[in-house]
């Protein structure tokens, strides 16, 4: 499960201006195809095998019989039509779109001059005592060393840093291979921004603030940089997911492979794990699009809220790191599910 996803990397920096602590109770309103901006240009095809990936995993009776339906269906945008309504669900807060993806490090199975900070399994001492030690304390006091917990080195602290934000990635190795890694644990310290520490120190303005900025700020100052990470407690321990291919995506947190553009990270306790979201992202890129949610995060909170996945490597993360958009989400239902969501002062 990808349970630390790229807009956590802020913490309350990415936040800055939403009413995150105005929450209402969840209305809803069932809307058209037709109110949908851009519906009829989108692949419903790519959606629906998509779709098709995780909705075996839905256990209630309608999205059941909608993934056999689904198995079938020759037209997609008929299939989505014909048997969802789309629901525009709101809690009092603002839309808002981030983006995540799946980092790509450079290792080696074997530590040696360059390939020196090493990617650590869960020790079990940490899984029985919460919370275990700090960050400052797990890489300073020497007590992970000579155990064999090391899964790979790899040559840059800082990509390692942004890789346990993340909670999963791939380390590519020497040879071409790869191995790729998801979250294993962690030491049970609350998550530290260091970006909003960037900004107490007066270093930098909240809308200053990105990954990429961060990282060229550790770089250009290496001892400042390094006990800047170290302000964050929380530490995250690693663990090899080898059932994966090298070419499908990190697992989501229906534990099934997460598609680059596809596949968002929702808050399930207003989006259903599974279900088909529409997307109206506004901002620079404006994107309209029909999504799958496969995914969660500890930052994505709100029925208006999602984590949009960029894919694996540099490239989706400098264009994930650049998406911070107001818009807005609207789940498709199963029809009787949608209409049974309303008032019944409306029904």
């Amino acid at each position: 499960m990808t349970r630390r996803l790229f807009a956590a990397i802020l913490a309350g920096v990415v936040m800055a201006g939403q009413q995150l602590g105005a929450e209402e109770e969840p209305s809803f309103s069932i809307l058209g195809f037709e109110d949908l901006k851009g519906w009829a240009d989108d692949d419903h095809q790519a959606a629906l095998t998509v779709f098709r990936n995780t909705c075996g995993d839905l256990s209630a009776p309608d999205w059941s019989a909608l993934c056999g339906m689904a198995a079938e269906a020759g037209d997609a945008r008929q299939f989505f039509e014909l048997f969802f309504r789309p629901v525009l669900v709101s809690n009092g807060t603002d839309g808002l779109f981030t983006g995540y993806f799946e980092p790509e490090l450079t290792g080696s199975l074997r530590p040696d001059g360059r390939f020196q900070f090493p990617l650590y399994r869960m020790p079990p001492e940490a899984e029985q005592q919460r919370p275990w030690l700090t960050r400052r304390e797990i890489l300073t006091d020497g007590v992970m060393e000579g155990r064999g917990l090391e899964i790979a080195w790899v040559d840059d602290p800082v990509e390692l840093f942004f890789l346990q934000v993340q909670g999963s990635g791939r380390v590519r190795l020497p040879d071409g291979g790869h191995v790729r890694v998801g979250y294993g644990g962690a030491n049970g310290h609350p998550y530290s921004s260091i970006g909003q520490e960037l900004v107490r120190r007066g270093i930098y303005q909240p809308h200053q603030v990105s990954a990429q900025v961060i990282k060229n700020w550790v770089r250009r100052n290496p001892r400042e940089g390094l006990d800047l990470l170290l302000v964050n407690d929380s530490y995250v321990f690693f663990r090899e997911v080898n059932e994966v291919p090298a070419d499908k995506g990190p697992l989501g947190a229906m534990n099934r492979s997460i598609t680059a553009m596809r596949s968002i990270a929702v808050d399930p306790a207003y989006t259903p794990l599974g279900a088909p979201v529409w997307i109206e992202k506004e901002g620079q890129a404006p994107l309209r699009r029909l999504m799958i949610a496969q995914d969660t995060g500890s930052a994505i909170k709100g029925a208006q809220r999602a984590d949009i996945f960029f894919g694996t490597g540099d490239r989706a993360g400098r264009i994930a790191g650049r998406i911070k958009d107001p818009g807005r989400m609207v789940v498709l239902m199963p029809i009787q599910r949608a209409y049974a969501l309303l008032p019944e002062s409306v029904q």
